[in-house]
Protein backbone atom coordinates (compact mmCIF):
# COMPACT_ATOMS: atom_id res chain seq x y z
CA UNK A 1 0.00 0.00 0.00
CA UNK A 2 2.65 2.63 0.68
CA UNK A 3 4.84 1.39 -2.49
CA UNK A 4 1.03 2.34 -4.61
CA UNK A 5 0.83 5.83 -2.84
CA UNK A 6 4.31 6.54 -3.53
CA UNK A 7 4.48 5.45 -7.19
CA UNK A 8 1.41 7.71 -7.65
CA UNK A 9 3.16 11.11 -6.41
CA UNK A 10 6.37 12.40 -7.21
CA UNK A 11 6.46 14.36 -4.37
CA UNK A 12 9.92 14.43 -2.34
CA UNK A 13 9.00 12.73 0.56
CA UNK A 14 7.82 10.10 -1.69
CA UNK A 15 11.03 9.90 -3.27
CA UNK A 16 12.70 10.00 -0.42
CA UNK A 17 10.87 7.34 1.25
CA UNK A 18 10.95 5.04 -1.81
CA UNK A 19 14.93 5.32 -1.92
CA UNK A 20 15.66 4.67 1.90
CA UNK A 21 13.29 1.66 1.40
CA UNK A 22 15.53 0.95 -1.14
CA UNK A 23 18.81 1.20 0.74
CA UNK A 24 17.50 -1.25 3.34
CA UNK A 25 17.16 -3.56 1.29
CA UNK A 26 20.20 -3.48 -0.51
CA UNK A 27 22.15 -3.01 3.20
CA UNK A 28 20.42 -6.20 4.10
CA UNK A 29 21.27 -8.42 0.84
CA UNK A 30 25.07 -7.57 1.80
CA UNK A 31 24.27 -8.51 5.31
CA UNK A 32 22.87 -11.75 4.41
CA UNK A 33 25.70 -13.53 3.95
CA UNK A 34 26.50 -12.93 7.64
CA UNK A 35 23.32 -14.20 9.60
CA UNK A 36 21.15 -16.81 9.96
CA UNK A 37 17.90 -16.85 8.33
CA UNK A 38 15.23 -14.68 10.37
CA UNK A 39 12.82 -16.86 9.55
CA UNK A 40 14.57 -19.76 11.22
CA UNK A 41 15.36 -17.90 14.56
CA UNK A 42 12.15 -17.02 14.67
CA UNK A 43 10.36 -20.14 14.57
CA UNK A 44 13.21 -21.14 17.36
CA UNK A 45 12.11 -18.21 19.27
CA UNK A 46 8.37 -19.21 19.30
CA UNK A 47 9.17 -22.54 19.86
CA UNK A 48 11.04 -21.79 23.25
CA UNK A 49 8.41 -19.21 24.37
CA UNK A 50 5.85 -22.28 23.83
CA UNK A 51 7.88 -24.63 25.68
CA UNK A 52 7.97 -21.78 28.31
CA UNK A 53 4.48 -21.80 28.70
CA UNK A 54 4.36 -25.11 29.00
CA UNK A 55 6.57 -25.02 32.02
CA UNK A 56 4.76 -22.55 33.35
CA UNK A 57 1.33 -24.65 32.98
CA UNK A 58 3.07 -27.70 34.82
CA UNK A 59 4.39 -25.87 38.14
CA UNK A 60 1.02 -24.14 38.30
CA UNK A 61 -0.06 -27.69 37.90
CA UNK A 62 2.44 -28.88 40.94
CA UNK A 63 1.82 -26.17 42.92
CA UNK A 64 -2.30 -26.50 42.89
CA UNK A 65 -1.27 -30.05 44.02
CA UNK A 66 0.47 -28.81 47.00
CA UNK A 67 -3.50 -26.82 47.77
CA UNK A 68 -5.85 -28.36 45.79
CA UNK A 69 -8.79 -26.64 47.64
CA UNK A 70 -7.15 -23.42 47.02
CA UNK A 71 -9.64 -20.39 45.56
CA UNK A 72 -7.57 -18.19 43.54
CA UNK A 73 -10.05 -15.37 43.37
CA UNK A 74 -9.55 -13.46 47.10
CA UNK A 75 -5.84 -13.31 46.28
CA UNK A 76 -6.33 -11.63 43.05
CA UNK A 77 -8.72 -9.30 44.58
CA UNK A 78 -6.38 -7.94 47.10
CA UNK A 79 -4.50 -4.52 46.41
CA UNK A 80 -0.84 -5.18 46.88
CA UNK A 81 -0.25 -3.66 49.83
CA UNK A 82 -2.86 -6.34 51.65
CA UNK A 83 -1.32 -8.86 49.15
CA UNK A 84 2.35 -8.08 51.14
CA UNK A 85 0.66 -7.53 54.36
CA UNK A 86 -0.52 -11.20 54.14
CA UNK A 87 2.29 -12.45 52.74
CA UNK A 88 4.19 -11.23 55.73
CA UNK A 89 1.77 -12.50 58.67
CA UNK A 90 1.53 -15.66 56.89
CA UNK A 91 -1.73 -15.80 56.15
CA UNK A 92 -0.99 -16.65 52.50
CA UNK A 93 1.19 -19.27 51.31
CA UNK A 94 3.80 -18.29 48.68
CA UNK A 95 2.92 -21.14 46.89
CA UNK A 96 -0.73 -20.52 46.48
CA UNK A 97 -0.49 -16.81 45.78
CA UNK A 98 2.23 -17.71 42.90
CA UNK A 99 -0.03 -20.70 42.14
CA UNK A 100 -3.20 -17.94 41.55
CA UNK A 101 -1.12 -15.75 39.14
CA UNK A 102 0.47 -17.94 37.11
CA UNK A 103 -3.30 -19.80 36.40
CA UNK A 104 -4.57 -16.49 35.94
CA UNK A 105 -1.24 -15.05 33.70
CA UNK A 106 -1.78 -18.00 31.57
CA UNK A 107 -5.45 -17.39 31.00
CA UNK A 108 -4.93 -13.51 30.01
CA UNK A 109 -2.07 -14.66 27.69
CA UNK A 110 -4.76 -17.07 25.63
CA UNK A 111 -6.76 -14.65 24.97
CA UNK A 112 -4.74 -11.14 24.71
CA UNK A 113 -1.22 -12.77 23.36
CA UNK A 114 0.73 -10.68 26.15
CA UNK A 115 3.72 -12.98 27.48
CA UNK A 116 7.26 -13.70 25.79
CA UNK A 117 8.45 -15.73 28.12
CA UNK A 118 8.30 -17.83 31.76
CA UNK A 119 11.23 -16.83 34.21
CA UNK A 120 11.61 -20.68 35.61
CA UNK A 121 13.86 -20.02 38.23
CA UNK A 122 11.06 -17.95 40.19
CA UNK A 123 10.60 -21.45 41.59
CA UNK A 124 14.05 -21.88 43.16
CA UNK A 125 13.71 -18.45 44.45
CA UNK A 126 10.50 -19.21 46.13
CA UNK A 127 12.13 -21.87 48.15
CA UNK A 128 15.05 -19.83 48.79
CA UNK A 129 12.78 -17.08 49.87
CA UNK A 130 10.87 -19.79 52.16
CA UNK A 131 13.94 -20.37 54.03
CA UNK A 132 14.34 -16.24 55.18
CA UNK A 133 13.59 -14.85 58.96
CA UNK A 134 10.74 -12.96 59.42
CA UNK A 135 13.69 -10.67 59.99
CA UNK A 136 15.20 -11.05 56.78
CA UNK A 137 12.07 -10.56 54.84
CA UNK A 138 12.01 -7.33 52.07
CA UNK A 139 8.87 -5.93 51.57
CA UNK A 140 7.63 -7.18 49.04
CA UNK A 141 8.38 -10.73 50.41
CA UNK A 142 6.77 -13.53 47.99
CA UNK A 143 4.75 -11.24 45.83
CA UNK A 144 4.70 -12.48 41.88
CA UNK A 145 5.30 -9.83 39.46
CA UNK A 146 6.05 -9.58 35.79
CA UNK A 147 8.51 -7.43 33.50
CA UNK A 148 8.62 -5.97 30.50
CA UNK A 149 10.32 -7.86 27.98
CA UNK A 150 13.36 -5.13 27.92
CA UNK A 151 14.48 -6.02 31.42
CA UNK A 152 17.76 -8.34 31.53
CA UNK A 153 17.11 -11.88 33.32
CA UNK A 154 19.69 -14.18 33.31
CA UNK A 155 20.03 -16.60 30.43
CA UNK A 156 16.56 -15.02 28.82
CA UNK A 157 16.24 -12.93 25.92
CA UNK A 158 15.44 -9.45 26.03
CA UNK A 159 14.31 -8.84 22.33
CA UNK A 160 13.04 -5.39 21.86
CA UNK A 161 10.82 -7.31 19.52
CA UNK A 162 13.82 -7.65 17.14
CA UNK A 163 15.23 -10.56 15.42
CA UNK A 164 19.02 -8.85 15.96
CA UNK A 165 18.45 -9.68 19.63
CA UNK A 166 17.08 -13.05 19.87
CA UNK A 167 19.16 -15.67 20.85
CA UNK A 168 21.38 -13.47 22.58
CA UNK A 169 20.54 -14.52 26.63
CA UNK A 170 21.22 -11.77 29.22
CA UNK A 171 24.74 -13.16 31.50
CA UNK A 172 23.03 -11.68 34.21
CA UNK A 173 19.83 -9.99 35.99
CA UNK A 174 19.78 -6.45 35.62
CA UNK A 175 20.15 -3.95 38.50
CA UNK A 176 16.30 -3.26 38.86
CA UNK A 177 15.44 -6.97 38.53
CA UNK A 178 18.13 -7.90 41.11
CA UNK A 179 16.98 -4.61 43.62
CA UNK A 180 13.44 -6.29 43.29
CA UNK A 181 14.43 -9.93 43.84
CA UNK A 182 16.63 -8.97 47.20
CA UNK A 183 13.31 -7.38 48.48
CA UNK A 184 11.58 -10.65 48.06
CA UNK A 185 9.87 -10.32 44.92
CA UNK A 186 9.01 -12.79 42.37
CA UNK A 187 9.54 -12.20 38.74
CA UNK A 188 7.62 -14.53 36.75
CA UNK A 189 7.13 -13.72 33.50
CA UNK A 190 8.13 -11.35 30.78
CA UNK A 191 5.73 -9.28 28.26
CA UNK A 192 5.30 -8.45 24.86
CA UNK A 193 6.33 -5.06 23.53
CA UNK A 194 6.50 -3.34 19.78
CA UNK A 195 9.35 -3.93 17.16
CA UNK A 196 11.90 -1.36 18.50
CA UNK A 197 9.74 -0.48 21.09
CA UNK A 198 9.21 3.10 19.19
CA UNK A 199 5.46 2.54 18.94
CA UNK A 200 2.31 3.18 20.91
CA UNK A 201 0.77 -0.24 19.70
CA UNK A 202 2.00 -3.60 20.96
CA UNK A 203 3.44 -6.02 18.13
CA UNK A 204 6.18 -7.48 16.53
CA UNK A 205 7.16 -10.07 13.89
CA UNK A 206 8.12 -12.93 16.45
CA UNK A 207 5.88 -12.83 19.25
CA UNK A 208 2.85 -11.38 17.43
CA UNK A 209 0.11 -8.54 18.55
CA UNK A 210 -0.66 -8.14 21.84
CA UNK A 211 -4.73 -7.17 22.37
CA UNK A 212 -6.08 -4.78 24.76
CA UNK A 213 -8.45 -6.57 27.43
CA UNK A 214 -11.26 -4.40 27.59
CA UNK A 215 -11.93 -4.34 23.55
CA UNK A 216 -10.02 -6.71 21.64
CA UNK A 217 -10.75 -4.96 18.89
CA UNK A 218 -7.96 -2.29 20.16
CA UNK A 219 -4.24 -2.18 21.17
CA UNK A 220 -3.25 -2.17 24.66
CA UNK A 221 -1.04 0.79 23.91
CA UNK A 222 3.06 0.78 23.95
CA UNK A 223 5.57 0.37 24.48
CA UNK A 224 4.58 -1.22 27.71
CA UNK A 225 1.76 -2.72 26.17
CA UNK A 226 1.85 -6.82 27.40
CA UNK A 227 2.46 -5.04 31.04
CA UNK A 228 -0.82 -3.23 30.93
CA UNK A 229 -2.88 -6.24 29.87
CA UNK A 230 -1.33 -8.49 32.43
CA UNK A 231 -2.14 -5.79 34.86
CA UNK A 232 -5.87 -5.21 33.67
CA UNK A 233 -6.88 -9.14 33.56
CA UNK A 234 -5.15 -9.39 37.01
CA UNK A 235 -2.23 -11.78 35.69
CA UNK A 236 -0.07 -9.59 37.46
CA UNK A 237 -0.53 -7.36 40.55
CA UNK A 238 2.75 -5.22 39.77
CA UNK A 239 5.00 -4.96 36.74
CA UNK A 240 8.01 -2.92 35.56
CA UNK A 241 7.74 -1.03 32.44
CA UNK A 242 10.12 1.64 30.36
CA UNK A 243 9.09 5.11 29.35
CA UNK A 244 10.57 7.40 26.93
CA UNK A 245 7.78 9.42 25.17
CA UNK A 246 4.90 7.62 26.63
CA UNK A 247 5.10 3.81 26.83
CA UNK A 248 4.29 3.68 30.06
CA UNK A 249 1.83 6.12 30.20
CA UNK A 250 0.21 5.72 27.01
CA UNK A 251 -0.61 1.66 27.53
CA UNK A 252 -1.41 2.02 31.27
CA UNK A 253 -4.24 4.68 29.80
CA UNK A 254 -5.57 2.86 27.15
CA UNK A 255 -5.99 -0.27 29.74
CA UNK A 256 -7.30 1.65 32.94
CA UNK A 257 -4.29 0.50 35.18
CA UNK A 258 -1.01 3.00 36.89
CA UNK A 259 2.09 3.59 35.75
CA UNK A 260 4.73 6.03 37.07
CA UNK A 261 7.56 7.40 34.74
CA UNK A 262 10.39 8.31 36.88
CA UNK A 263 12.64 11.31 36.74
CA UNK A 264 15.92 10.46 34.73
CA UNK A 265 18.48 8.12 36.52
CA UNK A 266 16.06 7.71 39.89
CA UNK A 267 16.29 4.46 38.99
CA UNK A 268 19.16 2.16 37.55
CA UNK A 269 18.56 1.88 33.66
CA UNK A 270 21.39 -0.74 33.44
CA UNK A 271 20.82 -4.50 32.16
CA UNK A 272 17.60 -3.06 30.53
CA UNK A 273 17.64 -3.28 26.77
CA UNK A 274 17.32 -0.70 24.29
CA UNK A 275 17.17 -0.83 20.28
CA UNK A 276 19.01 2.84 20.38
CA UNK A 277 22.04 2.98 22.61
CA UNK A 278 24.27 6.42 23.51
CA UNK A 279 20.85 8.37 23.27
CA UNK A 280 21.31 10.63 26.38
CA UNK A 281 19.46 14.23 25.38
CA UNK A 282 16.05 12.03 25.34
CA UNK A 283 16.02 9.74 28.37
CA UNK A 284 14.67 6.67 28.52
CA UNK A 285 13.54 5.71 32.10
CA UNK A 286 12.46 2.72 34.19
CA UNK A 287 9.14 2.69 36.30
CA UNK A 288 6.58 0.84 37.81
CA UNK A 289 3.07 -0.05 36.69
CA UNK A 290 0.35 -1.46 38.56
CA UNK A 291 -3.49 -1.45 39.62
CA UNK A 292 -3.44 1.65 42.16
CA UNK A 293 -1.04 4.59 42.69
CA UNK A 294 -0.57 2.94 46.35
CA UNK A 295 0.90 0.36 44.59
CA UNK A 296 3.33 2.64 43.05
CA UNK A 297 4.54 4.12 46.02
CA UNK A 298 5.43 0.72 48.12
CA UNK A 299 7.13 -0.32 44.46
CA UNK A 300 9.29 3.06 44.91
CA UNK A 301 9.67 1.89 48.60
CA UNK A 302 11.41 -1.03 47.90
CA UNK A 303 13.44 -0.17 44.95
CA UNK A 304 14.44 3.42 46.71
CA UNK A 305 17.00 0.98 48.54
CA UNK A 306 21.05 1.14 49.32
CA UNK A 307 21.02 -1.93 47.65
CA UNK A 308 20.31 0.00 44.07
CA UNK A 309 22.83 2.41 44.28
CA UNK A 310 25.45 -0.11 45.25
CA UNK A 311 24.85 -1.74 42.31
CA UNK A 312 24.65 1.16 40.28
CA UNK A 313 26.67 3.91 41.67
CA UNK A 314 25.47 6.04 39.13
CA UNK A 315 22.15 6.04 41.09
CA UNK A 316 21.71 9.17 43.58
CA UNK A 317 21.64 7.47 46.72
CA UNK A 318 18.42 9.04 47.66
CA UNK A 319 15.65 7.12 49.87
CA UNK A 320 12.01 7.49 49.05
CA UNK A 321 10.87 10.92 50.53
CA UNK A 322 7.88 9.99 52.51
CA UNK A 323 7.26 12.84 53.59
CA UNK A 324 6.36 14.36 50.50
CA UNK A 325 4.77 11.57 49.03
CA UNK A 326 2.04 11.82 52.83
CA UNK A 327 2.55 15.57 52.62
CA UNK A 328 -0.96 17.59 52.69
CA UNK A 329 0.72 20.54 51.77
CA UNK A 330 -1.18 22.47 48.61
CA UNK A 331 0.70 22.11 45.80
CA UNK A 332 0.98 24.54 42.75
CA UNK A 333 0.22 22.26 39.38
CA UNK A 334 0.51 23.38 35.83
CA UNK A 335 -1.57 21.78 32.92
CA UNK A 336 -2.56 22.60 29.60
CA UNK A 337 -5.84 21.51 27.25
CA UNK A 338 -3.67 21.33 24.48
CA UNK A 339 -0.13 20.91 23.63
CA UNK A 340 -0.56 23.20 19.95
CA UNK A 341 1.11 20.08 18.09
CA UNK A 342 -1.78 17.44 18.46
CA UNK A 343 -5.53 18.42 18.94
CA UNK A 344 -6.59 16.05 21.88
CA UNK A 345 -10.41 14.27 21.46
CA UNK A 346 -13.15 15.89 23.26
CA UNK A 347 -12.86 13.33 26.07
CA UNK A 348 -9.06 13.82 26.73
CA UNK A 349 -10.10 17.65 26.91
CA UNK A 350 -12.59 16.85 29.79
CA UNK A 351 -10.69 14.84 31.67
CA UNK A 352 -7.88 17.14 31.47
CA UNK A 353 -10.92 20.23 32.82
CA UNK A 354 -12.19 17.50 35.42
CA UNK A 355 -9.30 16.83 36.96
CA UNK A 356 -8.04 20.54 37.21
CA UNK A 357 -11.50 21.19 39.25
CA UNK A 358 -10.75 18.28 41.43
CA UNK A 359 -7.04 19.41 42.22
CA UNK A 360 -9.01 23.12 42.84
CA UNK A 361 -11.34 22.00 44.81
CA UNK A 362 -8.93 19.60 47.30
CA UNK A 363 -6.82 22.81 47.97
CA UNK A 364 -4.07 23.07 44.95
CA UNK A 365 -2.85 26.13 43.26
CA UNK A 366 -3.56 25.24 39.25
CA UNK A 367 -1.98 27.40 36.90
CA UNK A 368 -2.80 27.07 33.01
CA UNK A 369 0.67 27.16 30.75
CA UNK A 370 1.24 27.45 27.34
CA UNK A 371 4.54 25.05 25.84
CA UNK A 372 6.64 27.59 23.78
CA UNK A 373 7.89 26.05 20.26
CA UNK A 374 6.49 22.29 20.37
CA UNK A 375 7.41 21.95 16.97
CA UNK A 376 10.80 22.62 17.26
CA UNK A 377 11.32 20.55 20.81
CA UNK A 378 9.29 17.31 18.92
CA UNK A 379 10.89 17.61 15.36
CA UNK A 380 14.13 18.55 16.41
CA UNK A 381 15.11 18.52 20.03
CA UNK A 382 13.10 14.86 20.91
CA UNK A 383 13.61 13.16 17.23
CA UNK A 384 16.92 14.79 17.30
CA UNK A 385 17.93 13.58 20.31
CA UNK A 386 16.75 9.81 19.34
CA UNK A 387 18.10 9.37 15.84
CA UNK A 388 21.65 11.59 16.44
CA UNK A 389 23.13 9.58 13.96
CA UNK A 390 20.49 9.29 11.62
CA UNK A 391 19.05 6.34 12.32
CA UNK A 392 21.57 4.34 10.70
CA UNK A 393 21.90 2.25 14.39
CA UNK A 394 18.63 1.31 14.32
CA UNK A 395 18.40 0.93 10.29
CA UNK A 396 21.09 -1.66 10.86
CA UNK A 397 18.80 -4.27 13.30
CA UNK A 398 15.72 -3.65 11.17
CA UNK A 399 17.98 -4.81 7.82
CA UNK A 400 17.49 -8.30 9.03
CA UNK A 401 13.63 -8.60 9.43
CA UNK A 402 13.31 -6.24 6.28
CA UNK A 403 15.27 -8.29 3.83
CA UNK A 404 14.61 -12.21 5.28
CA UNK A 405 10.63 -11.72 5.83
CA UNK A 406 9.92 -10.24 2.41
CA UNK A 407 9.98 -13.84 1.46
CA UNK A 408 13.96 -13.88 0.29
CA UNK A 409 14.43 -16.65 2.97
CA UNK A 410 18.41 -15.68 2.60
CA UNK A 411 18.68 -12.63 5.12
CA UNK A 412 20.09 -12.16 8.30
Amino acid sequence: MILEVAWLSDSPAMLLLLALLGAVLLGAALLSRRHPPARDKISRAQKRREEALQQMEALAQRLRQQEPDLDPEPILELSLAKLAQKLQAEELSLEGVLCSYLEQALRVHQEVNCLTDFLGECEEQLQALKKLKKSERGPLYGVPMSLKDTYDCMGHDSTCGMVHFLEKPAAKDGVVVKVLKAQGAIPFVKTNIPQTLLSFDCSNPIYGQTLNPLNLKKTPGGSSGGEAAMLAERGSILGMGTDTGGSIRIPANFCGVCGLRTTGNRLSYSGIASAIKGKKSVTTVAGPMARDVESLALCMRALLSENMHQLDPTVPPLPFREEVYSSNRPLRIGYYESDGYTQPSPSMARAVQLTSRLLQDAGHQVIPFSIPRIEYAIEHLYFGGLYGDGGATLLEKLYVICWDLNGDGQGG
